[in-house]
């Protein structure tokens, strides 16, 4: 894991071809986990409340607290390490530190409100059903740049070049 520590990646094909395949893992994630926000929630006001509340008239019950406690549980272990990845091979892109710091605080935040707002509409006011699709909303935004900008943090787009550096031809031997 050395090389998440100093971003040494570039340097070792099968760092980054691991790297790529987690990635691509990843986006799928992202997508598997748009379509099943869609499918169970929705974006809708009503939607949610129903979702966290019941709904007699459709015989859906209440989300329980242990069912919140174990969905809870797994998000909160599932976004730390997803974010940690993503975060981390977003700092060794060329963002300015704004931008890099933007993207980390914006991500861990909405991730929290994204899990809390569950707590909230189902044990406080249904009113929080607003921040629950804020939260997700801006979290899926963040964490799609953050796939994107961690692609870009392999460099295995660049042809010639190697840590920023530009190549260097003496005698047809490579230089970096």
């Amino acid at each position: 894991m050395k090389f998440l520590l100093n971003g040494d990646f570039n340097n070792n094909r099968l760092l980054k071809i691991i790297l790529v395949f987690t990635l691509i893992y990843v986006a799928i994630l992202w997508v598997t986990n748009l379509l099943l926000y869609i499918e169970n929630i929705g974006f809708t006001y009503t939607s949610v409340v129903k979702y966290y509340l019941g709904a007699e008239e459709e015989f859906k019950n209440p989300v329980s607290f242990r069912g919140l406690l174990e969905v809870t549980h797994f998000h909160l272990f599932a976004f730390a390490m997803v974010l940690l990845l993503m975060n981390h091979l977003t700092v060794f892109t060329g963002l300015s530190q704004l931008i890099k710091l933007s993207l980390i605080i914006i991500s861990f935040l909405s991730g929290l409100g994204d899990i809390g707002a569950g707590w909230l509409i189902r044990f406080v006011s249904p009113s929080f059903a607003y921040i629950k699709i804020g939260s997700f909303i801006v979290f899926q935004v963040t964490f799609l740049l953050l796939i994107f900008f961690s692609f870009f943090a392999l460099r295995i787009y660049n042809k010639g070049r190697e840590n920023g550096r530009s190549e260097i031809v003496e005698g047809g031997n490579r230089k970096y």
